[in-house]
């Protein structure tokens, strides 16, 4: 597997995040603020994971979290605004997963 085929996922799914989060917010009167506060930690996040820290992908699970929270409360309590929502929950559970699949496959890999 080559170096950088497991940051392949999880860099789209923060580049799919970034573009929900600018659709969603679109046309809002705090655009601005959801661009600070959902978009830009997206978009940093995306490029360190793109840049190879070792220790971007961790970062990134955790966001997809934080993420994950945010779409779940807004889809609670916005029926409005539900799809978008639902789609940003899906979002970051795939994050999260993908973020973290390698490591948690090299750790079980050595109980072998």
């Amino acid at each position: 597997m080559p170096a950088r085929s497991h940051r392949t996922v999880p860099c789209a799914l923060l580049a799919a995040l970034a573009v929900l989060y600018l659709a969603w917010f679109a046309g809002d009167d705090h655009f601005l603020a959801a661009l600070l506060v959902f978009v830009l930690p997206i978009a940093l996040m995306l490029a360190a994971v793109t840049a190879g820290g070792a220790r971007a992908p961790f970062w990134a699970a955790v966001l997809g979290l934080l993420l994950f929270c945010h779409g779940v409360m807004t889809a609670w309590s916005e029926p409005g605004e539900r799809g978008f929502a639902l789609a940003a929950t899906a979002l970051s559970v795939a994050l999260v997963f993908a973020a973290t699949w390698p490591g948690v496959r090299a750790r079980f890999a050595r109980g072998r």
